[in-house]
């Protein structure tokens, strides 16, 4: 087994920028966290953005996201006034219409759009009223490549602004094992990053305080503006390499190690036209002269410069012995810049002096480096495309480098593609010099040519025949296996190593499941690379085979939620509906006041002096009160401004399941209501028990409550529904201990104590990680108790106990162990705190208990039977939804997902317990 080094320069996460002009007095981003999962290189990011209008009037505010060039966003949600709108994928033209439509409306919407051949950019921004917030989170998903040994994502951040909760939680999965982690970077502040590894994981938190956000290498006032780079090793063998497979669909990452290198050929194309005048041609000079040091004395060169005419440094290929590289340096430091660009001929002349050259066990390649669109000689773009594909006839790879932004890009890109090839932009900035250093050094190393990727047994498959495979990189293949049988499924690798044939299989002669990944990524892997590839050879084609590969690309895209060149995602408020944040007034119209609601009003709330204020209301005073024994919402009354009642709807008897049930807690507004804030100022004419609405000037409901009604404790949770417009909601009453996580094949579990406050989470959660282990977490310390020893721990130092390891920091604990990865947020504040778990990651599909079914668990799709699929029944007065071909009353209401910190509350279908988990809740309880 040998180790090679995979860094992780975490590009992938993000070059995030959510701003408008900089301005904190107008505006705020509280909160900005960036969490994201790589599993067997595919890496799934999520950046959610919290920004609040600290205005007196309404405030554009802008979410502007640029993402890695590979990467496909493939989700966007805007959370407002608890409302959730996501943004849809369609097709690139109709998805601009909807964005037009949208905005002759009136509503704000938001376009994801490609830049040039791959997503780049994603912006959007919407109206929010004064003084309130608005959340975007935008998912994007990139499988990523191996260069020099390591898989690059970054992070770059650039909030422009110093943020109070920023976060950036980085979690890495890789079965063959992770031997070294380091992180480095301009971002990466000793004291606020956080490293955990655990054999073949690693966890990566970085949380630095906003006077951190202000001290880093590339940071000042306005906040962060820099990388953060995760290097990390792995082991590899120099043998198949590691496949997965999971219900019908596999992904083969192909590296070996321990191979002899096969010496090269190679050309370089170097562009001297007037154009590359300056600062180009010294970086090129430069790049050039450090590219012959790194030759190796069996390899064999040529050099060759061009503007309109063509000049050689020698006609033949030579040794890269000490002697010739010394006179090659010497006409490199000579290239002088003027004239036009004749690429054809460059191009044709580089090619010729390889194929007169063959070297038996060795492998060619031709690099171009140019900064232009060709002036002189052949200019047509497709004859010259067509020449030099003639010329090279498949024997050797093109590489071309386009230098800056005045280039073809698109031209050089096809021509690559056209020849085995790739193209690369050289970024006219002070590194350029290494950028191309760093692209020879990818290629630099030649071990297998002619590889041919064959499964018998596979079907849709995506690219099996690769012309070079080069030390450091890695070659990936997925597909699908036919008829889901992995018993028939076979893989094996031909290729040519140095002077000899070369196969590589499986000595089982078959693939074993894995098992180990879900079967959504590996569709999704399939996926991707699918129309990656597609989209280069839609490039390649013409006429009708160009349309049909384009019709293929665009189906996939739209099937998986992909934005792609082909597609774009349109975010807008639903016709018809409260367009109170994103509203965009009219010319002349005058701005709402940022308390009305739906109808227009004004609401303002009194509660009298007879009437006791509930425990657990929350602290802005915002309440929804209802009498015991009806549904809530039920039992409204409408007064005018002149305090009359002007109608009583009448209250209705709760439904079976709700009584049995118990009332939402205090904190929460039902019958999608706008509540003001409570007072306790008493209105002349009213008896106690009654909640008064001074209105201004229209009207709004409010609700009687029993004036001596005791509310009981009671705790409210989310249950998230794959693909639903809401989640359901439940309600669990009392200070219970419930059963929260157990494996059945393993010894672990997990309780939590509930709080005795209203919807104060979890004051304790125990943790058995085996018959003798238990870890026991509370708000102020953490007790680990092994056998008869018991050790309690109340700092922030890492705790081990047996394989796992426990961190707290300020706001959470991480406890990870095998593949189990547990955090444990701390919410609220002061005597208010509460625990509240979050299941990041767990490997076992069959466990049970609430965490594997509520909000606070992440990877639902582990477990898609828990996971509610409902139907909405419109029926007057009631709702109802239909589960499992049963109808169940329910009712709109609203809790907060404290999975997420600070939490964001969100409307909800309101049913019992026992309805939601469709279970009694009595399992579920210890």
């Amino acid at each position: 087994m040998e180790r090679a080094v995979l860094q992780i320069t975490l590009f992938g996460l993000l070059l995030a920028l959510a701003a408008t002009q900089p301005n904190k007095d107008d505006w705020d981003i509280y909160s900005f966290h960036i969490n994201s999962t790589v599993t067997s290189r595919y890496a799934t990011t999520v950046i959610t953005s919290r920004m609040a209008n600290r205005m007196d009037k309404s405030k554009e505010i802008e979410f502007h996201v640029r993402i890695p060039k590979n990467a496909f966003i493939s989700k966007f949600r805007m959370f407002i006034d608890g409302q959730v709108y996501d943004g849809i994928v369609k097709g690139k033209e109709k998805a601009r219409q909807q964005y037009t439509e949208a905005v002759s409306r009136g509503q704000s919407a938001g376009l994801v759009s490609s830049v040039g051949r791959t997503l780049e950019e994603f912006k959007t921004s919407v109206t929010v009223a004064a003084h309130k917030k608005v959340t975007f989170e935008l998912t994007y998903e990139e499988l990523l490549k191996r260069r020099l040994g390591k898989y690059e994502l970054q992070i770059h951040a650039r909030p422009m602004q110093p943020v109070k909760s920023f976060k950036v939680d980085v979690h890495i999965h890789e079965e063959s094992g992770i031997n070294i982690v380091e992180v480095k970077g301009g971002l990466a502040l000793a004291d606020a990053i956080n490293k955990t590894h655990a054999d073949n994981e690693v966890w990566v938190n970085f949380y630095p305080t906003e006077d951190q956000q202000k001290t880093c290498t590339s940071c000042g006032e306005q906040g962060l503006n820099g990388d953060l780079v995760i290097v990390y090793d792995v082991n590899r063998d120099s043998g198949l390499g590691d496949i997965k497979t999971s219900a019908g669909y596999f992904v083969h990452h192909f590296a070996p190690s321990s191979l002899t290198r096969i010496s090269k050929n190679v050309v370089f194309l170097i562009d001297r036209s007037g154009s590359m005048h300056g600062k180009k041609m010294q970086q090129t000079r430069l790049a050039l002269i450090h590219i012959l040091n790194d030759l190796s004395e069996d390899d064999h060169f040529g050099l060759i410069t061009f503007d309109g005419s063509i000049s050689y440094w020698k006609r033949e290929l030579v040794q890269a012995n000490q002697r010739n590289l010394e006179s090659a340096k010497i006409f490199s430091r000579n290239i002088r810049e003027s004239g036009a660009t004749n690429i054809n001929s460059a191009v044709l002349e580089g090619a010729s002096l390889l194929n007169a050259h063959p070297r038996e066990d060795s492998a060619s390649i031709l690099i171009l480096l140019t900064d232009g669109d060709p002036t002189s000689g052949v200019t047509n773009l497709e004859q010259i495309q067509s020449n030099v594909r003639v010329a090279i006839a498949d024997k050797f790879p093109l590489y071309c480098l386009g230098f800056g932004f005045d280039v073809n890009f698109e031209f050089l890109e096809k021509m690559s593609l056209q020849n085995n090839g790739v193209a690369r932009r050289i970024y006219e900035d002070s590194d350029a010099d290494l950028q191309l250093k760093g692209f020879y050094e990818e290629v630099a190393t030649p071990l297998l040519i002619d590889v041919t990727m064959s499964y018998n047994g596979g079907t849709n498959l995506t690219q099996t025949e690769f012309s070079q495979y080069y030390n450091g990189s890695e070659i990936v293949v997925a597909g699908k296996i036919t008829d889901n049988d992995i018993g028939t499924f076979t893989p094996q690798v031909v290729a040519i190593s140095s002077s000899k044939k070369m196969t590589f299989s499986n000595p089982n002669g078959t693939v074993e499941s894995t098992g180990t990944e879900s079967a959504d990524q590996i569709q999704r892997v399939w996926a991707y690379l699918t129309v990656k590839q597609l989209l280069e050879k839609e490039l390649l084609l013409s006429g009708a085979e160009k349309e049909n590969v384009k019709r293929e690309a665009l189906e996939l895209s739209l099937k998986y939620s992909f934005v792609t060149p082909l597609t774009s995602m349109v975010v807008t408020k639903p016709e018809g509906g409260d367009t109170e944040v994103l509203h965009k007034p009219k010319e002349g119209e005058a701005p709402r006041h940022p308390n009305i609601g739906s109808s227009g009003s004004v609401m303002h709330f009194f509660v009298p002096d007879a009437l006791p204020v509930p425990q657990g209301l929350p602290d802005d005073g915002v309440s929804s009160i209802q009498p015991r024994g009806f549904a809530p919402g039920a039992g409204s009354v409408m007064y005018n401004s002149a305090g009359s009642v002007m109608h009583n709807f009448g209250a209705r008897q709760a439904s079976p399941g709700a009584r049995q049930g118990l009332p939402g807690p205090p904190a929460y507004g039902y019958g999608g209501m706008d509540y003001g804030r409570v007072s306790s100022k008493k209105r002349k004419g009213f008896a106690p028990g009654v909640v008064f609405a001074s209105i201004a000037p229209t009207q709004v409901h409010a609700t009687i409550v029993p004036g001596k009604d005791k509310i009981p404790v009671s705790h409210r949770f989310l249950l998230k529904a794959e693909n639903q417009s809401l989640p359901l909601c439940f309600d669990v009453t009392g200070d219970v201990r419930l059963k929260l996580l157990h494996h059945p094949t393993s010894e672990l579990s997990v309780h939590g104590e509930l709080h005795s406050v209203t919807n104060g989470g979890f004051r304790r959660i125990v943790i058995q990680l085996n018959a003798d282990l238990y870890v026991d977490v509370e708000l102020n310390k953490i007790t680990v108790r092994e056998g008869s020893r018991i050790t309690h721990h109340t700092g922030q130092d890492p705790i081990t106990a047996g394989s796992w390891t426990i961190i707290r920091r300020d706001k959470e604990i991480d406890v990870a162990g095998g593949d189990t990865h547990l955090v444990i947020l701390i919410q609220g504040k002061d005597a208010q705190s509460f625990l509240w778990p979050v299941l990041r990651q767990q490997s076992s599909d069959s466990a049970e208990g609430i965490l594997g079914q509520l909000s606070f668990f992440v990877v639902c799709a582990l477990c898609p039977a828990l996971n509610p699929v409902y139907e909405e029944v419109p029926q007057i007065p009631f709702t109802k939804l239909r589960i499992k071909d049963q109808e169940i009353d329910v009712t709109r209401a609203n809790a907060a997902d404290y999975s997420i910190s600070p939490p964001l509350t969100l409307d909800c279908w309101l049913l019992s317990a026992d309805s939601a988990l469709q279970r009694r809740l009595e399992a579920f309880i210890v």
